[in-house]
């Protein structure tokens, strides 16, 4: 008897932040898997471009424009892609750095407006999305919801980055209380923690930090998500596994 193991077919797949980055791997990767999988980005014009490029490397993918930090938007974007394809099986919470970029600050020289976007953005998205999404995944005792965060959680650094950093603690914290609300709902909740990534110059710091030399791609968290999205995983809830090529084991 054949198994296809990690298999997404027949299932939908919603990706936040998909327009660009780490967002493209995993759009792809799941869409490989042969997920649906619903594009979305601040830009409409990104979310179309990543769709079509998806779409002609054969997979099943379709522009999603919403501002996860707005709840109307979300409630709006996910009626449109329910119309579409009925159901969402996999919320991929990926969306993590403002428009207007990571603006580093030491904390004591930022505002109020510098911590706030990052809280939007990072905890707001990600609660927006939830709570849109998840009710249909009970109603039909199925479902994965994967939020991305980052190893600045866990781990203090003198990078000006203090705001963004809570913002994923917050996220973490948020994950894990709302595994516990739907666990025996048939759904899960999981975090996926990225370390130094490779979408900006960060090879030689990699090399530094990392056990395994070199800085984290889009295959890489494309491939994280897919263990949390797959019916294999049905049995971890509420976990945060870090990626980050060992640069911190504990």
């Amino acid at each position: 008897m054949s198994h296809d193991v990690f298999s997404l077919q027949g299932q939908v797949a919603l990706v936040t932040g998909a327009g660009k980055g780490m967002g493209i791997g995993i759009a792809r990767m799941l869409g490989k898997l042969g997920a649906s999988v619903a594009v979305n980005d601040l830009y409409e014009d990104r979310a179309q471009d990543t769709a079509d490029m998806l779409v002609d490397e054969g997979i099943d993918a379709f522009p999603a424009h919403a501002d996860v930090t707005q709840y109307e938007s979300v409630k709006t974007m996910v009626t449109s892609i329910l119309q579409h394809k009925t159901k969402i099986d996999i919320l991929v919470s990926n969306a993590g750095v403002p428009a207007d970029g990571m603006g580093y600050k030491k904390f004591l020289d930022s505002s109020i407006e510098d911590w706030q976007k990052f809280v939007n953005l990072n905890m707001f998205g990600l609660m927006n999305c939830c709570h849109a999404v998840v009710p249909g995944m009970k109603e039909r005792s199925y479902g994965r919801v994967i939020a991305i965060t980052s190893e600045s959680w866990r781990a203090g650094l003198p990078m000006g980055i203090a705001a963004y950093a809570a913002s994923k603690a917050g996220a973490v914290g948020f994950i894990r209380h709302l595994a516990a609300e739907t666990g025996r709902s048939g759904v899960t909740v999981n975090a996926l923690s990225l370390g130094t990534m490779n979408n900006w110059d960060s090879d030689t710091l990699a090399k530094k930090t990392c056990f395994v030399p070199r800085a984290g791609s889009p295959e890489d968290v494309g491939a994280g998500v897919a263990y949390f999205a797959s019916k294999e995983a049905e049995w971890v809830t509420g976990q945060v596994l870090p990626l980050n090529g060992g640069s911190l084991t504990a």
